[in-house]
């Protein structure tokens, strides 16, 4: 589970950089943390447990800090397939929804409000899906484990407390 994480990790760095600018901060369950001092950033991420269909590539959700950005907390999910630009990106968590703002393949919360409110959900819940349809019409449904998503948003937040 730990080099899953950490393979997962270095592959879904928006940026591209050597691999060893960044700190692994811990691994929670199926949840890891990173801190990478060279952008500076931090984060929480996941890989999907479960997911509907075939998947096209890895698909992970994250909990992101930025503090040159002052960006805390902002989520962010790739799905496991490209979605049909006119469908919703839906993440249901505890019976919460949250319609996300999306691209063919990512999804991002629409602001700091909806980040705060999905935060507090996933702090108190075991699970969550994120849903929308297929290019081909059929539905996307990534699943995640929660356990463990707290400590390593927390991690992520105190990695990047000191970072400017």
């Amino acid at each position: 589970m730990k080099k899953r994480l950490i393979l997962l990790a270095l592959a879904s760095s928006m940026i591209s950089i050597p691999a060893i600018a960044k700190d692994s901060l811990g691994i929670f369950n199926s949840w890891g943390a990173f801190r990478d001092p060279e952008i500076p950033r931090c984060y929480a991420i996941a890989e999907s447990e479960e997911i509907t269909g075939k998947a096209e590539r890895k698909s992970f959700a994250t909990i992101g800090f930025w503090p040159n950005r002052t960006i805390r907390r902002q989520f962010h999910v790739r799905l496991s397939r490209d979605r049909s630009t006119n469908s919703r990106l839906i993440v249901s968590i505890a019976g919460r929804r949250f319609q996300l703002t999306a691209t063919r393949s990512d999804g991002w919360s629409q602001d700091k409000r909806m980040d705060a409110a999905i935060n507090a959900a996933m702090r108190s819940a075991t699970s969550m899906t994120v849903e929308s349809v297929g290019r081909d019409g059929k539905p996307i449904v990534d699943a995640y484990r929660l356990r463990g998503a707290a400590t390593a948003i927390d991690a992520a937040s105190l990695g990047c407390s000191r970072l400017r």
